[in-house]
């Protein structure tokens, strides 16, 4: 069984069991997270599809760790003004194990 659920502007399809990372949550682990915005399930055998969420569908998911994403490189550079600047940015993420698909 798997389900497809938006979350933070971004479409998931996830099975129960399997870890995700997703958007930074302000949660520490163990929490638990509940997904209200299912867009499909299916089971193997028949699909539902909503228009556009199922209603009363969930994904309950479990907080596993927070980790920061591979490091980005910033270069701004203006031509002819002898101005450079180099940054970086890491990006903080929440990884989840999704422990229940309910429809």
């Amino acid at each position: 069984m798997y389900a497809i659920i938006v979350d933070g502007g971004k479409q998931y399809k996830v099975r129960e069991g399997q870890e995700v990372t997703i958007d930074f949550r302000d949660a520490q682990g163990g929490d638990k997270v509940t997904f209200d915005r299912v867009l499909a399930t299916s089971d193997g055998a028949s699909i539902k599809i909503g228009q556009p969420t199922l209603a009363g569908a969930s994904v309950t998911a479990e907080i596993v760790d927070v980790v920061q994403g591979p490091k980005l490189t910033v270069q701004k550079f203006r031509r002819r003004k002898n101005s450079k600047r180099k940054t970086g940015h890491r990006q903080i993420h929440s990884v989840v194990k999704i422990s229940k698909i309910s429809v």
